[in-house]
């Protein structure tokens, strides 16, 4: 399978197969009530009914592809754009002027301009600051004492992302603010996607009313940002300066509302998504102590015994693999979906214009086709020797295409230096009352994962 096969040479008029219909669907919410009480089951089981199967989201009719090689085909085809109920849910929360939703050459002008902050010959500038956050998220962990994973993930993944991109002062008492919204947000806009029930969420129901408040304060926080920004004069070499003195396509500023939506977008889904899999890459620490050590003894060879520097990064390829082990079996972004611009055709099926396409990194990337030993967590298995034979798309955490993560490299420069860091300083175990299931919501994470630290 090749991208180009996916735009049919074949006239539109050829007559194509319907994809299967998956069973198990509801009248009336069709295939949704599977997706919200066992998304990830539901979603791994397709491949087992076809590369390409129908589903029914109320009353629209999804694609769900299963394949490492279509997934990869959608996502560079010009066929399809980014768009589905996924999309239409994000807009809500993102807007539709940030980078994340913005399609054709606005998506294009806005990757044009917060790219530069993603240079690789950039990336080492915010070395000093991913050091000191990772350092101060290791040293507020005590001996013995239980710790809430999810708001110090969130802390310090909000932390570098606002020192690092924003180059303001961005106090403890904020990022709390924004992660408590996001978790609340993006819990909601989970259940908005797969069940649209449309005007009962306005309803003035407990729940609706904690999710309207939740992304109220998001959106002020970011005002908050902006407007201190724009009060002390200064214009530091970041990208919220790039973006307060942007040009439209006709070389005027942008507007207000792309300049909020952009920071929306430079905050939420990184944030999101950073802290998620930090949350798995703790959870690994502890579920997996000879993994933990195993990072210690590289640490202390590669360091000596001094705190981890954003130097070592590079030189710490088991600690990498641990990482990448962690985002294929637990990816943060574990569903994505797209929409057929034109009729086409995916995988030998007749693909209608207008047609909603869903694929699963999670499954994708626990298929057993794709990988021994699928389900085992084995970051030796990221040997170059052993990863060679993958197929080409069975593993593409931050997406590939024009949709592709910007800061795929910041990313993963920050991961690895936060995971040696707190793995050479601590041991960790279960703390009473955690629960390490999977929480699926818009991103996938730990329901609540609490753990007791233990000195080395």
């Amino acid at each position: 399978m090749t991208v180009e096969s996916v735009r049919s040479d074949v006239p539109r008029t050829l007559e194509l197969p319907t994809p299967p219909l998956a069973g198990g669907g509801v009248p009336g919410l069709g295939h949704g009530w599977k997706l919200v009480r066992d998304p990830l089951g539901f979603l791994a089981q397709l491949r087992d009914h076809g590369d390409v199967v129908r589903l029914k989201m109320g009353p629209k009719t999804v694609y769900a592809v299963t394949t490492p090689d279509l997934s990869g085909a959608v996502a560079l085809s010009p066929d399809f754009e980014i768009g589905g109920p996924l999309w239409e849910s994000l807009e809500g929360l993102l807007g539709k002027k940030g980078v994340a939703t913005a399609t054709g050459p606005l998506h294009r002008r806005q990757r044009r301009t917060i790219q530069p902050a993603f240079r690789l010959d950039i990336i080492p500038e915010y070395g000093p600051i991913m050091e000191e956050e990772a350092r101060a998220f290791a040293a507020r962990w005590e001996s013995g004492g239980a710790v809430d994973c999810t708001s110090e993930s969130f802390r310090v993944a909000v932390r570098i992302a606002a020192r690092c991109l924003l180059r303001g002062q961005f106090m403890d008492e904020r990022a709390e603010r924004l992660s408590t919204a996001l978790a609340t947000v993006f819990r909601g806009m989970y259940r908005r996607m797969v069940i649209p029930a449309g005007p009962l969420y306005r309803l003035p129901l407990p729940a609706h009313r904690k999710f309207d408040r939740a992304l109220a304060d998001l959106h002020a926080l970011v005002d908050e940002i902006i407007d201190e920004r724009r009060t002390s004069g200064q214009k530091p070499d970041d990208l919220l300066t790039a973006l307060l003195e942007a040009k439209d396509g006709n070389g005027d500023p942008i507007d207000e509302q792309e300049i909020h939506d952009q920071v929306v977008a430079i905050l939420t889904p990184g944030s999101e998504t950073i802290a998620s899999t930090l949350m798995w890459l703790l959870q690994v620490l502890a579920a997996y102590p000879d993994q933990a050590r195993r990072i210690s003894e590289e640490v202390e060879s590669v360091t000596g015994g001094r705190p981890v520097a954003f130097g070592d990064v590079r030189k710490l390829s088991h600690t990498n693999n641990v990482v990448v082990e962690a985002l294929r079996l637990r990816p943060a972004v574990w569903i994505l979906t797209r929409r057929a611009v034109t009729e086409t055709e995916l995988g030998g099926y007749r693909i209608p214009a207008g047609a909603d396409i869903v694929y699963s990194p999670y499954a994708i990337q626990r298929d057993p086709r794709s990988y021994e030993r699928h389900l085992d967590f084995d970051p030796d298995r990221w040997l170059p020797e052993r990863s060679k034979d993958l197929p080409k798309y069975a593993m593409r955490p931050f997406s590939v295409g024009n949709r592709k993560c910007p800061s795929d490299h910041f990313s993963m420069a920050q991961l690895t230096l936060v995971t040696a860091t707190i793995a050479s300083r601590w041991r960790f175990e279960q703390a009473s009352g955690s629960n390490d299931a999977p929480h699926v919501g818009i991103t996938l994470r730990p329901h609540r994962l609490r753990l007791k630290a233990v000195p080395r």
